[in-house]
């Protein structure tokens, strides 16, 4: 596993309506213009657990990889999330438990002005962690 690790991405209105689907969270400042245009974000944002979703996808398919066991994940949410806005995931390992091949991974996502947008950590377990 890469002790700092990042990653670049953006989501499409596509995904955040597939995100709504497959949670059930219809709320429509993630899928009504019209609504959105009324609330204090001016347009659709993205489901916070969208974003953070993020982090899964890399620490299960790139960093460490497959075989990846995630086991806690704890995030705050400072600034909304656009569609077709380019985010940068932050992997920084905090410690490593080598006993049980486990490390406390600081992530965080950040715009390209670097405002922290998503702050947490997570446990995670995979056998290249040592």
């Amino acid at each position: 596993m890469k002790e700092n690790f990042s990653y670049k991405f953006q989501f499409t209105q596509d995904d955040v309506i597939k995100f709504a689907d497959a949670s059930g969270d219809r709320n429509p400042v993630h899928l009504d213009k019209e609504y959105a245009k009324n609330t204090i974000f001016k347009r659709t944002i993205l489901h916070g657990f969208l974003g953070g979703s993020i982090f899964s996808k890399v620490f299960g398919t790139i960093n460490p990889g497959f075989g990846t066991i995630y086991l806690n994940q704890t995030m705050a949410f400072y600034k909304p999330m656009f569609t077709m806005v380019e985010y940068t995931a932050t992997f920084n390992v905090i410690e490593v438990y080598k006993e049980k091949n486990r490390a406390l991974v600081k992530t965080e996502i950040r715009d390209l002005e670097n405002n922290l947008i998503i702050g947490g950590e997570a446990l995670i377990q995979h056998e290249s962690i040592k």
